[in-house]
């Protein structure tokens, strides 16, 4: 179970958490413009925008769960199990498995204009990475500096909703996630007038009742409309750590913490990393589970013209200050 969400202020940024049982060794990917991207199906790019993003680090290729490009087009997979149906190989059309999505579409698209006319096309098909590594049950947030929109391939077929709220958590289909959110009209970061009734004189015993039955537990709706909220009515400064810092606290709601999702086998889900990437920049943050420590990786400060990934392993021992 994952949430991503877009963030704008001076600045635009879209990350994620992910939340899962297992790591699969996490690594911060630069994947520069001249490395080859080889594809099952498609053709293959052997020249393409650059892009860096938090990829497996078990296989030599940007298994990307999340990338943003030098033009700041941006991509995160999210699990959507039971609901999530690739395709068998269609004659005529853009045959792309969901394992080379993300580095497929943002290899050549630089705004979600250019990715929606490729989208038409296109037949996400039943093709495993390998016999190790099956593909995983997902559909995909993805934003550029001015909208976003949801990608999920269904059994009835692919379905491309327009996002406004920028937020994308699981289960169920994202039309069901935006309808949800009329049960939830009524919250509001102000105090609340007593409407109850006329005739009691009921007191504002505390700060915050403004927000007074927004949900707590960690179902991947529950978070939708908590994530939604504190990003929606989210107050920032323009510069740089605010935003970035402010960004992290919005994700901060809807962290999962080890031991409150039990999954079996002494096994609890998660938030292994969490990521802020500024597309405008192409600046990536992350912090882990184990370092809440920001760290930072810039795309430009690399060789973009390469041949070859970047990797920088991700960082999980927070070095405590002691002073005293």
């Amino acid at each position: 179970m994952c949430t991503s969400i877009t963030y704008s202020t001076h600045d635009h940024y879209f990350g994620r958490n992910f939340d899962y049982e297992i790591s699969y060794k996490e690594v911060v990917t630069v994947t520069p413009r001249n490395y080859p991207l080889e594809f099952r199906k498609v053709k293959d790019l052997d020249s393409h925008f650059a892009m860096i993003g938090i990829a497996a680090g078990v296989a030599d290729y940007p298994l990307y769960y999340d990338a943003t490009n030098e033009k700041g087009l941006s991509m995160a997979g999210l699990n959507f199990s039971g609901l999530a149906d690739y395709k068998e190989y269609a004659e005529g059309k853009l045959n792309v498995s969901p394992f080379e999505f993300i580095p497929w579409l943002l290899g050549q698209c630089a705004t979600v204009e250019e990715a929606k006319d490729l989208l038409k096309n296109v037949n996400l098909v039943n093709i495993n990475f390998s016999e190790q590594l099956p593909l995983s049950p997902l559909h995909w947030l993805l934003a550029d500096k001015n909208k976003s929109i949801v990608i999920e391939s269904m059994k009835d077929g692919l379905h491309i909703y327009d996002n406004p709220v920028g937020v994308l958590t699981n289960n169920p289909s994202f039309d069901y996630q935006m309808f949800n959110l009329n049960n939830y009209r009524s919250l509001s970061n102000k105090t609340p007038e007593n409407s109850f009734s006329n005739q009691l004189e009921l007191n504002v015993y505390s700060r915050g009742m403004g927000g007074m039955g927004l949900p707590g537990d960690l179902s991947s709706t529950s978070r939708f409309v908590r994530a939604a909220f504190t990003k929606l009515n989210s107050v920032s400064g323009k510069s740089e750590n605010e935003s970035v810092n402010q960004f992290f606290h919005i994700l901060g709601s809807v962290e999962q913490q080890k031991g409150l999702c039990d999954v079996g086998n002494e096994a609890y889900e998660y938030t292994i990393y969490s990521s802020c990437c500024n597309v405008d920049k192409g600046i990536y943050y992350y912090k882990t589970y184990e370092n809440n420590q920001i760290t930072a990786v810039n795309m430009h400060n690399e060789d973009l013209e390469g041949h070859k990934t970047i990797v920088f392993p991700v960082i999980k021992q927070e070095n405590v200050n002691y002073i005293n």
